[in-house]
């Protein structure tokens, strides 16, 4: 016999009594409620634009409205101006979120479903991290409602964290022991779809190499010269012919930052940055020395000298399938998104922009099961993965189809749209959170697998050396 509605809803009042004998908060309802607040935020940091190091107004935003909320602020931590850690509650568990708010550099647009550029922008955000931090400060504003009505024992903390892009600002602060006792780390990331997430990523690490040769006039007296930029075109050349050479989940990519200036003068400097990833850090680390040698050959071949600075460094991703599946049944419980009439004209536009999108309209309503394919990325998330046992989503906050790093994500990041996605992520969050300081025995096998995974005998070595954080690399 079904329930009348009546006797449904006295039971789902009794299920929300806590063991303190209070109401417990509807966290749902609770980030409804927020919804201006956190458009709000997500619009005026993605206006902000803020390349990596650089986001002192965004991170000075997360930072008030965290503070408005009770929350006590760390600043300045791991050397980096912008990377600050927020804490509620008492005791343990400890359970942390993550905020990113640093925007990309060399693509520009408006909150428009054509192609529009901003002149004159440093960069946008491409890969919609004025959306991740907005999210991960909802989520722990509304734990810390949770802790405070139900009375339960745990601390709660929100980490900002600079510099995903290329910066590597989560691995400094890991390397300064800055998560040594949370119990577990929630995380998300901006999407097209939305999803659970138990996969690995690609480790990576990078460099800039410079070389430094002898200038002369290129027609008068080349003899006399040594030139950088051959220095700079005979290493290209060796990694090249390397690429066939090397496991077939590997990726390099390169940029010729500084070339020279004039073509009648012979270069006596260039600098080419280096990207190198692979899914097992050993074999990166291998691939590495190699790339390394062929740099040194390419100086002593060409009568110039080398120097490498390494700019940032990742471990991938380890996957926690504990965590995951608590996660999953919470954002399966949210649901995903439904766009208003006007949204589906942004949404219509976008898609016609779009090459062959795998995701099709309307797909954004959509929760998939939990990915277990390797992402062909890098996060330096993936540094705190091997310290503490952490668990992410994905939520639909762009147009189905639309890829990371495009103008198309940066319009979507601007609009309604990436707010919605906002609010499906904040609600996972923390509803995942109340899960696990509800029941200790799933933090417990969370860590059990956590340890397996890594191995009894694993010592956490970053992978950017004792090197200091570079806060200039985006300037």
């Amino acid at each position: 016999m079904s329930k009348t509605p009546i006797v449904a809803a006295v039971l789902n009042l009794l299920f929300l009594v806590s063991a303190t004998g209070q109401t417990e908060p509807d966290l749902i309802g609770f980030t409804d409620a927020r919804l201006e607040k956190h458009s709000e935020l997500a619009m005026r940091i993605w206006n902000l634009a803020e390349l990596g190091y650089l986001e002192e107004k965004s991170s000075a935003l997360l930072q008030s409205t965290l503070a408005e909320a009770g929350f006590d602020l760390e600043t300045g931590i791991a050397g980096i101006p912008t990377a600050f850690v927020a804490s509620a509650g008492s005791g343990e568990p400890v359970l942390a979120v993550l905020a990113e708010y640093d925007a990309l550099p060399g693509i520009t647009q408006t909150a428009s479903p054509v192609r529009e550029e901003i002149p004159g922008q440093a960069g946008s955000h491409a890969c919609g991290h004025n959306l991740l931090g907005t999210a991960s400060v909802g989520a722990a504003i509304a734990v810390k409602h949770w802790l405070e009505r139900t009375g339960s024992e745990g601390t709660v903390r929100l980490y900002g964290t600079p510099a995903e892009e290329g910066g590597s600002g989560k691995v400094y602060m890991a390397r300064k022991g800055l998560f040594d006792d949370v119990d577990a780390m929630l995380t998300w990331h901006p999407d097209d779809e939305s999803r659970v997430h138990n996969n690995s990523s690609l480790a990576n690490r990078s460099a800039k190499f410079r070389f430094h040769g002898i200038s002369a006039h290129a027609a008068a007296a080349p003899e006399k010269a040594r030139s950088a930029l051959d220095a700079v075109e005979a290493f290209n050349f060796m990694i090249n012919l390397m690429r066939e050479h090397v496991p077939q989940e590997t990726r390099i990519h390169y940029v010729i930052t500084v070339g020279g200036h004039a073509p009648n003068v012979v270069p006596d400097f260039a600098e080419v940055y280096y990207y190198v990833r692979h899914p097992d850090t050993r074999m990166l680390l291998q691939i590495w020395e190699r790339v390394e040698a062929a740099a040194r050959a390419a100086a002593m071949g060409t009568g110039t000298t080398m120097e490498r600075e390494i700019i940032h460094g990742n471990h991938a991703l380890l996957s926690n399938g504990v965590l995951a599946e608590v996660m999953q049944k919470n954002l399966e419980e949210v649901g995903g998104i439904s766009y208003n009439t006007e949204e589906k004209k942004f949404a219509e536009t976008i898609h016609s922009t779009l090459d062959e999108p795998q995701n099709a309209l309307g797909s954004e309503a959509t929760i998939l099961p939990i990915k277990l394919e390797n992402t062909s990325g890098s996060t330096d998330v993936g540094d705190i993965s091997w310290n503490v046992p952490t668990v992410g989503l994905s939520a639909a906050t762009w147009v189905p189809g639309t890829g990371a790093h495009t103008w198309q994500a940066v319009a979507a990041s601007g609009t309604s749209i990436g707010v919605k996605g906002v609010q499906v992520a904040a609600k996972t969050l923390a509803l995942t959170a109340r899960d696990l300081y509800a029941d200790p025995a799933l933090l417990a096998r969370a860590k059990q697998e956590f340890q397996e995974k890594r191995g009894n005998d694993f010592v956490y070595e970053p992978l950017l050396g004792d090197r200091e954080p570079p806060l200039d690399y985006r300037k």
